[in-house]
């Protein structure tokens, strides 16, 4: 009586693993499906319900998993096709806006160069006073004060107006330095996007107004800023924009680059495992 009991039991539990794993393959077929369909939201969506709704059904589970990494594969493949057109375009817009740069870079010192407007560059500029606008190769906006005169002011900030007197003014710079130049008091102070107060946001939001700047210090001087470095500011802010983007697009392709090789040797493990051959050839 006790082994009738023991073999029914043995039956029903191995119907009841045969009908889970039905169930559960309803679920895997619903999931290939949709990832021949290129909907790999639901693939993903219908995969993980498996272990969630089935977590005994060992067999499909394990073929779940072999899908899940084919789903990433071609996911991932997919982020590189549209980063790659994404990457061409900003490239496309850099090439446009660096019409009117100069690349400022020492190859044996610089790994990454400045581009600044060409109204801009130090030898149109000597003897003046004013905001001086660059944009790195990575896209960081920089700015400098440069003031230019026969007395020390030792100035540390900025501060930019507009006529209806709405202002911006940077914090104290980090970096300021001072030296002469023929009898000339030469001070500048570097300030980066995000550091600096939002000056150049500001700038770039009045950039059609008469602007007065203020360097600040021990001492102050105003001058008005003009229309030439208004339009410089524009020009480097919009190109730091575009190749700002282009360091994120080229980060995001490497991590996508990156997740597909770290995919490619799962799989391949994979298949190596279930080839006995090909595994004793890896090992030899």
């Amino acid at each position: 009586m006790k082994k009738l009991i023991i073999l029914c039991s043995l039956c029903c539990a191995l119907f009841g693993c045969d009908n889970v794993e039905k169930k559960a393959a309803i679920r895997l077929q619903a999931a290939r499906t949709a990832f021949e369909q290129g909907d790999y939201n639901e693939a993903k969506l219908q995969i993980d319900s498996i272990k969630l709704l089935y977590p005994k059904a060992f067999e499909t589970r394990r073929a779940g998993i072999h899908l899940m990494q084919e789903v990433e594969l071609a996911e991932q493949q997919k982020t590189i096709l549209y980063l790659d057109s994404l990457l061409e375009q900003k490239q496309a817009e850099q090439a446009k806006a660096v019409r009117h740069m100069t690349l400022e870079k020492d190859a044996e010192y610089q790994q990454i160069g400045d581009y600044i407007h060409s109204s801009q560059v130090i030898e149109k500029n000597l003897n003046r006073s004013f905001l001086r606008f660059m944009a790195d190769e990575r896209g960081v906006l920089k700015m400098t004060s440069i003031y230019c005169g026969s007395r020390s002011i030792h100035h540390t900030a900025v501060k930019v107006t507009a006529p209806d007197g709405s202002f911006a003014e940077t914090p104290l710079s980090r970096e300021s330095y001072e030296t002469t130049n023929l009898g000339r008091n030469i001070e500048k102070c570097d300030f980066k996007l995000g550091n600096d107060g939002n000056v150049m946001g500001f700038i770039y939001l009045n950039r059609g107004k008469d602007l007065r700047v203020d360097f600040l210090g021990e001492q102050s001087y105003s001058t008005s800023m003009s229309a030439t470095d208004r339009q410089a500011l524009a020009a480097t802010y919009e190109l730091a924009q575009i190749l700002s983007s282009i360091t994120e697009i080229k980060k995001s392709r490497e991590e996508a680059q990156q997740k597909i090789q770290f995919i490619q040797k799962k799989i391949k493990e994979r298949n190596t495992e279930g080839n006995p051959e090909q595994k004793a050839g890896a090992d030899s």
